[in-house]
């Protein structure tokens, strides 16, 4: 099979109909072998029910139907898990993505040969109060990730099938796949500029909330990318350079008062140095970090995906 297109929706029963039949009419032109995944992401209007009359439609589409609302990263986990193409496409049920885009997606994976092809909304139809800080957002994911992609969290990407098999999208992460494929040792990632529509239906489901979540999730994906197996690393190195300067801070009150003493001046009280408080709060922070690391080990060394590596080929 060429094409496994992945479209996971939340009460978008009005496009559907549409959406299904513009993708029919792009695959036909161009005679791909495909299939087309819904992932109902728990939706309270008829989506389901709009689904299940497309299917009875052809043999080209596959459903799941969540039992509540989970978000996007659970519906694309396992919209690949059930993807069977040789290239994963995935979209918004919104209209915003256009499927005339798809052709040069997949000869972007099939013939130049990226491992994941990300959609980059040039020209958005977005009120600024959206488009602003979607350009901070995508600015700070450059600079954490190391990828010179303009459009994270555009919907529309291409993947090779064994890209979507070795990632997981888990908790709000679909706005970092490409981050999460280049950890997974994807690293030939590309971006073509493709069309945005202008919403025809409904309203957006994501609210101004995403941004910060997404940078807490952005630091916690860099953090456990570069420290989840070895935190000793990390928390080891501060936590010995914290009681470092405790101890050098300490070493110095405790020099200053001896000096007193042999000068015969016994006034001088330890606690009225702001040395001691800074040895003390210094000492008891580096112990606390070096324990922290020491803990993280623990629990690394135990993980069951502790010797998890990707292989690309063996012989």
């Amino acid at each position: 099979m060429d094409i496994s297109i992945v479209i996971p929706l939340y009460n978008e029963a009005e496009s559907l109909p549409e959406l299904y039949e513009w993708i029919v009419r792009v695959m036909n032109d161009n005679h791909f072998s495909y299939e087309i995944i819904f992932v109902d992401d728990g939706s309270v209007d008829n989506s389901w029910e709009v689904i299940e009359k497309i299917q009875g439609q052809g043999l080209d589409v596959r459903a799941i139907k969540f039992r509540r609302n989970y978000g996007k990263s659970p519906a694309l986990h396992c919209g690949f898990q059930r993807a069977k193409g040789n290239v994963v496409i995935t979209m918004d049920a919104d209209l915003q993505d256009s499927p005339d885009e798809i052709p040069e997606l997949y000869r972007m994976i099939a013939e130049e040969g990226y491992d994941l092809v990300s959609g980059w909304k040039k020209k958005r139809y977005d009120p600024f109060s959206k488009t602003i800080p979607t350009k901070l957002f995508n600015a700070t994911a450059r600079k954490f990730s190391g990828i010179c992609l303009h459009d994270f969290n555009c919907g529309l990407k291409a993947y090779k099938n064994i890209v979507v098999k070795n990632i997981e999208v888990y908790n709000d992460m679909h706005r970092y796949i490409p981050y999460l494929a280049k950890i997974s040792g994807f690293n030939k990632i590309g971006e073509k500029i493709v069309q945005h529509q202008a919403r025809k239906y409904g309203v957006t489901k994501f609210g101004l909330n995403r941004f910060v979540n997404g940078y807490l999730d952005l630091i916690t994906l860099w953090f456990t990318s570069r420290f989840g197996k070895k935190p000793m690393h990390i928390f080891g190195l501060w936590g010995s350079l914290m009681f470092m300067i405790g101890f050098g801070a300490l070493i110095y009150v405790l020099t200053m008062k001896l000096i007193s003493i042999i000068s015969g001046d016994l006034r001088p009280l330890v606690t009225n140095s702001p040395y001691f408080y800074i040895s003390l709060t210094a000492m008891i922070l580096g112990t606390q970090l070096f324990l922290a690391g020491f803990l993280g080990e623990l629990i690394s060394r135990n993980s069951p995906k502790r010797n998890h590596y990707q292989i690309e080929s063996e012989l």
